[in-house]
């Protein structure tokens, strides 16, 4: 799995999500690179619905491949704003671009300084290093 990308300007956690500040104080969290590579194809994505809100760690979704089903992990506690709509009826675009399009959910966070906790993209890079084969 070295060829994931990691881009620079995330956060990222031990679960494989990834944070990035958005605009107006939110942030948006998606699926890595490489949990969507492990994952394989996507069928299915469960998200929550604007309003709730979750302490970082919280399962906040599930996602669904032809492999696995796992739970999705809110990097950072706060309210979700809004969720990908496009996932519903394409959950595939996680797997073609799980940075950008593929996003899951923009999040107003309770405490912005929690992204401090997180990995940078060296610390990531590290971390799926250790864990594969």
């Amino acid at each position: 799995m070295s060829d994931c990308t990691i881009p620079e300007h995330n956060r990222y956690s031990r679960d494989d999500e990834w944070v990035r500040e958005s605009e107006g104080g939110l942030y948006a969290v998606g699926i890595t690179d490489y949990a969507q590579q492990r994952l394989g194809d996507v069928v299915f994505v469960e998200l929550p619905e604007p309003g709730t809100k979750f302490d970082a760690g919280q399962a906040f979704g599930v996602i669904e491949s032809v492999k696995a089903v796992s739970d999705l992990c809110i990097p950072i506690g706060g309210e979700v704003i809004e969720i990908n709509p496009s996932l519903e009826d394409t959950p595939e675009t996680i797997n073609e671009d799980c940075y950008e399009a593929g996003w899951l959910v923009t999040l107003r966070p309770n405490h912005p300084a929690e992204l401090e906790t997180l990995m940078d993209a060296a610390a990531y890079a590290s971390h799926i290093a250790d864990r594969s084969d």
